[in-house]
């Protein structure tokens, strides 16, 4: 049985999605609490988009069970639509209407009320900045306020729970720093958000997070948690004038991880039981000069690689 709902907005157990032979989504089990800000990460095809369909009961699940709203994943599936709303990048505002005329479209879908319609039209325009743009065709807004207007558009009908599939794929850092700033804004107010990404800034931006690869689950926790209690390994920030030749030196020892390049530095996992020493003199004997040698504590992007290549392992 699934746990008591009072205080989940989303609940499920031993989730499962197969096609054919492939298995896409492996026994997840998530709970996820009102008013959260949930994040889901993982790679292109490791299965973050058939578990939010699911969610919004577009895919029925192959096997286990879940509760959106209080409302069965199996049973209750054209319910369940009516208290969610979901944005992806691909949302679909209509470039041939005005702005106005878009928030109207949604509206009638929703079916909202003639008062309502007008209430919630003031709060899109408003919430997009588009008050000077209400007549303007849409597919002359400028990618932050569509972006925007999208969202206005998705919830014009006050779910509870959003569904975000990649909303901030393509647009600039300053539109996407403002977008976030709204999704903070909804859920200080109660509106549950669950959203994925491929920006591993914006998962910092999160309540909770959850890793997924390959179908399968592989970490759960807040941003802080994921970094100091799954991150067993150390990682070292190493500044050189030559980064690729570091590369091919730091690859070829055989007690190192992984090894990457962030901006202008490298990242380098290791053991924890492992000397950074030993580092240090292998590159420095083989000629390089190190601007920069230091432990860090790990950014999400360095446990989310670390946790991939241990399943890998696996």
């Amino acid at each position: 049985m699934l746990s008591p709902l009072n205080e989940f907005a989303v609940i499920t157990k031993n989730l499962e999605k197969r096609f054919g032979d492939f298995i896409a989504v492996n026994r997840i089990n998530l709970a996820i609490k009102k008013g959260e800000i949930f994040g889901f990460l993982g790679p292109n095809g490791a299965g973050k988009s058939t578990v939010i369909r699911m969610l919004c009961g577009i895919l029925r699940p192959s096997g286990g069970e879940g509760k959106v709203a209080g409302l069965d994943l199996l049973t209750q599936t054209e319910t369940i639509k009516l208290y969610i709303g979901y944005m992806s990048q691909k949302f679909s505002l209509y470039d041939d209407l005005t702005v106005e005329e878009n928030i109207n479209f949604y509206a009638g879908i929703y079916r909202l009320s003639p008062e309502k319609i007008a209430e919630r039209k003031e709060w899109t325009i408003r919430m997009a900045g588009l008050e000077k743009h209400r007549q303007q065709i849409t597919s002359t807004l400028a990618g932050g306020w569509k972006q925007r207007l999208s969202l206005g558009c998705a919830i014009l009908h006050e779910p509870p729970i959003v569904f975000l599939d990649e909303p901030t794929s393509g647009v600039d850092p300053l539109s996407r720093r403002d977008f976030w700033n709204l999704i903070q804004e909804l859920a200080n107010a109660g509106t549950t958000i669950f959203v994925t990404t491929h920006y591993m800034d914006e998962a910092e931006y999160c309540d909770r997070l959850a890793f997924i690869y390959r179908g399968e689950l592989v970490a759960v926790g807040t941003p802080e948690e994921l970094k100091t209690r799954l991150m067993l390994d150390q990682v070292i920030e190493i500044v050189t004038p030559k980064p690729t030749d570091a590369m091919e030196v730091i690859r070829s020892m055989e007690d190192v991880k992984e090894v990457a390049l962030f901006g202008d530095a490298l990242h380098v996992v290791i053991p924890e039981n492992i000397r950074e020493e030993k580092l240090r003199e292998a590159l420095i004997s083989h000629g390089l000069s190190l601007e920069r040698f230091e432990r860090i504590v790990p950014s999400l992007e360095d446990v989310f690689v670390s946790l991939i290549e241990a399943k890998d392992r696996e």
